[in-house]
């Protein structure tokens, strides 16, 4: 990899070793963006309060993750379709994750299968699962991650009808035909044809997800998922007390990276409230937005117990494969390390909220 000295650096590197169409369906989000900025602009508003003649001689960002040990809260989040950004695609980004000992969350729209990725990782692993309309479909897939020995299920609930996503509109988005959506069969459900003159995309995930999924259908995926469940879409304390009450292992606050609703709360605005209402009976993790160890820092003092890193492990990839993966993840950590170390916070556990002052 060229030498670069942050992450912010990333993107406009990798734009230009990718087809436009492919950039903007992993850069872009709904209508105007104003969430896609609003999940960046919202770490500037914290301040960090810094804390003096602590004894930071040995830091350790070492944590747990529904009870799987990683090197530190720094994840890899669903992001479908890696292969538009590197031949290896998922098996790339599994390989760099498990270099440094963090856990990746890996996408129903993956374009490898989740055997393959499971094949490669090293490192723990979550299925990030879409709900098709099929359920037998549903099934067969959440039976496949357990087969495989993926850790959780992370069932992501923002997404049953697609944002409008401008830049996948113009740019008439569609799969290439040598890249197709690995975890099924049958070109219908493989290919992602293109109707009429939008975004394939959209109407792929129109005519597919179930737009009838209530809080009722949790019992149902306990019932056949026999591994811990995350809800992935939370921005609400309201919605956060439902996810508790109805007996969910995690949440993870997103708004889908901007993707869905555009002008939707920032990520890090809603992560309070939903740690608040979730008080301790489920681990709060937090996506969007997260470019700096500070950044990180600043949610796990929210109360966030990991935070998900998408875009910017796709730009990795898209530049080194597993290694650009890996060293996205080190960056962070290093940062994230340089951060305690000058706030005055040896161990994850002593980051609280006396570190904050939000304007």
């Amino acid at each position: 990899m060229d030498t670069w000295v942050n992450l912010l650096e990333l993107e406009e590197r990798a734009r230009g070793k990718m087809p436009l169409m492919a950039y903007d369906y992993y850069a872009g989000g709904a209508e105007d963006e104003i969430t896609l900025r609003a999940n960046r602009a919202a770490f500037g508003r914290i301040a960090l309060r810094p804390r003096m003649l602590v004894d930071v001689s040995a830091i350790d960002t070492s944590t747990t993750a529904l009870g799987q040990r990683i090197a530190a809260p720094i994840l890899v989040a669903p992001t479908a379709m890696q292969r538009l950004g590197h031949p290896d695609g998922e098996l790339a980004t599994a390989r760099g994750a498990g270099a440094v000992e963090t856990l990746m969350v890996v996408s129903t729209l993956a374009t490898t299968s989740l055997e393959e990725v499971a094949a490669a990782a090293s490192g723990p692993l979550w299925f990030q699962l879409y709900v098709y309309k099929d359920r037998e479909i549903t099934r067969a897939l959440v039976q496949r991650a357990k087969a495989a020995g993926y850790k959780a299920l992370c069932l992501t609930v923002d997404a049953v009808h697609s944002g409008r996503r401008e830049r996948d509109v113009r740019n008439r988005f569609a799969l290439p035909p040598e890249i197709q959506l690995a975890n099924f069969s049958g070109p219908e459900m493989r290919m992602m044809p293109r109707e009429g003159s939008g975004s394939a995309l959209f109407t792929y995930i129109s005519k597919m997800m179930d737009p009838a999924l209530t809080w009722k259908d949790l019992a149902w995926f306990r019932s056949i998922a026999e591994m811990p469940i995350l809800i992935k879409g939370i921005l609400t304390a309201e919605d956060a007390r439902l996810a508790v009450e109805h007996g969910v292992d995690g949440i993870v606050v997103s708004n889908h990276g901007g993707r869905q609703l555009d002008t939707a709360i920032a990520t890090l605005d809603a992560l309070r409230e939903v740690v608040e209402a979730a008080d301790g009976r489920a681990e709060v993790y937090v996506d969007g937005g997260a470019r700096r160890g500070t950044d990180v820092l600043k949610a796990l003092a929210l109360g966030a117990r990991g935070v998900l890193i998408g875009r910017p492990i796709l730009w990795g990839l898209v530049l080194e494969g597993a290694d650009g993966v890996k060293q996205v993840l080190q960056m962070l950590r290093h940062e994230l390390e340089e951060a305690m170390l000058q706030v005055g916070c040896s161990t994850i556990p002593s980051i609280t909220t006396a570190l904050l002052k939000i304007s």
